[in-house]
């Protein structure tokens, strides 16, 4: 095999290489990096509104209403509510127990509103006003159903508080609760009209109806203070909490709408008539349907009747569905229940009630319902 000399193959490529480049062959692109290099041209955009700006600011939020205004005119008129009564321990027998609650005075010849239970079962009732005049007070009168009361103090020298309309109300609207809250004195909190027209089943046979729910903060001793608007006018009287862990500010207040002619007939009477049908009801729900095989998929269901109660001489029964009642159509339960409540004593009305597959008619005088015990 012949040698290659690989010194005089070195010097050849060098040779080469020597005479490329002065024939002035670009092996690479030229690439100007000086500062002052031009940008690619671009096409030409023309715009949509050459003649667009920002719209100026013409006007704010409102300013938030002043809660302390509201506060300083309503305060003087409402008050801390004080109790004793006589409870039971397992221990030591009968023993006297305390209480605290909120009311609001109505008229300036000493007539305050509370809660019927803030006072029920009490044996003497304390009211602190606002400048610290303290008054044994007596209950008037009182309705469990609507859990309302009246009581009345001996002096004319207070102030009384205005009652607004509660149907003027929005949701989304501004109160203030002002209250004896947890017993250490008045307090106010404020939030807004969450739900118009609630209803709260508060015990077994009692619930209210006709509600305001709100989000302002109601503790324990709040009950029978007003909730009011930022008029400084009370337009429901603060009577329950939703309490549980899942759930965060829901309390309830009894509109004046509800209110105000039960508090009439309390000052005017010292109870209150309500009248009465005498059934025991159960919503008709799924379970209902097709446990008894019923052919209506609404209504009220008749759980028991009451001996000769009005729906008893009306020939109703247990089981039957009623689907309407003085020409109002009955969907629910509390459709039926607020019926009878907008009802009158003495006043007959029709009632439509399916049984099995027959749909029926019969009519009921109601009568004044029974005291609750």
């Amino acid at each position: 095999m012949k040698k290659i000399n690989v010194r005089n193959l070195a010097l050849s490529l060098m040779l080469i290489l020597s005479l490329t480049l002065s024939a002035g062959c670009d092996l690479l692109p030229d690439v100007d990096t000086s500062p002052s290099s031009s940008p690619p041209a671009t096409e030409n955009i023309t715009p949509i509104d050459s003649e667009w700006s920002i719209p100026p600011t013409e006007s704010q939020a409102p300013i938030l209403p002043s809660i302390a205004e509201v506060v300083a005119k309503v305060k003087p008129s409402v008050v801390a509510i004080n109790i004793k009564l006589t409870g039971y321990d397992p221990f030591f027998g009968p023993r006297t127990q305390e209480g605290a609650g909120s009311g609001w005075i109505i008229s300036d010849d000493g007539f305050i509103v509370t809660n019927n239970h803030v006072v029920e079962g009490a044996k003497s009732i304390t009211v602190i006003l606002d400048d610290g005049r303290a008054f044994n007070a007596e209950i008037v009168g009182a309705d469990k159903l609507t859990d309302l009361a009246v009581l009345k103090i001996d002096t004319e020298n207070i102030t009384a508080a205005t009652v607004g309309n509660s149907l003027k109300l929005r949701v989304g609207d501004w109160v203030v609760a002002i209250g004896n809250s947890l017993g250490q004195g008045i307090r106010a909190t404020q939030g807004i009209v969450s739900r118009q027209n609630a209803s709260l089943q508060v015990d077994t046979g009692q619930a209210l109806y006709g509600l305001i729910e709100t989000d302002a903060a109601i503790n324990p001793g709040n009950s029978g203070g007003p909730l009011v608007n930022m008029a400084g006018e009370v337009v429901g009287i603060t009577s329950a909490k939703l309490a549980s862990v899942e759930v965060e500010a829901v309390g309830y207040a009894i509109s004046t709408e509800i209110a105000t002619p039960i508090i009439q007939q309390l000052i005017n009477t010292g109870h209150v008539v309500h009248p009465w049908l005498g059934v025991s009801l159960y919503p008709v729900d799924e379970y209902v349907v097709e446990r008894f095989d019923l052919v209506a998929d609404k209504g009220a269901f008749v759980v028991e009747v009451v001996a000769d109660s009005p729906a008893g001489i009306a020939g109703l029964q247990p089981e039957d569905v009623i689907v309407s009642f003085a020409g109002e159509e009955i969907d629910t339960v509390d459709d039926l229940i607020q019926a009878i409540r907008s009802a009158q004593v003495g006043q007959r009305v029709e009632i439509t009630y399916w049984r099995g597959e027959a749909e029926s008619t019969t009519y009921a005088t109601l009568i004044e319902r029974p005291e609750i015990s």
